[in-house]
């Protein structure tokens, strides 16, 4: 009775954890809520921005990774490496499609997508 696989226990636990944490801070309703919220303050950047533009659909948006370019990959670089410079690591887009991605995933608070916004706000009134 022994079995093929050994679960991973690592990731049990972990899962265990988060689900923890989640409910002790307001269950996926509230999350849900912050995540709208997050999205909502990237997107409306996103919106009424001269050089960042999201080439997405509203409709078709994602909560989690907000994907956005300048339409020049020279100043998405530069934006890439900015944002390093600023403590915002793993922005940079997918090697195929280019431009960048916020992932804000129910671990990223608030204040991150906040200084997202700030340091985007810096780039483009330095480059637009």
């Amino acid at each position: 009775d022994s079995m093929i696989n050994t679960p991973n226990t690592f990731a049990i636990y972990m899962l265990k954890l988060v689900c923890e944490w989640m409910l002790a801070n307001g269950g996926v309703p509230a999350f849900y809520e912050r995540n709208v919220l997050k999205a909502g303050l990237l997107y409306d950047y996103l919106e009424q921005s001269r050089l960042f533009k999201n080439p997405v659909q509203p409709e078709s948006r994602s909560l989690m990774n907000v994907i956005f370019n300048t339409g020049d990959p020279d100043m998405d670089a530069a934006f890439v490496k900015t944002c390093v410079k600023n403590g915002l690591v793993n922005i940079k887009g997918h090697r195929n499609t280019g431009g960048m991605r916020a992932s804000i995933y129910n671990a990223m608070p608030r204040e991150g997508v906040e200084k997202l916004i700030s340091v985007m706000a810096a780039f483009e009134k330095e480059n637009a």
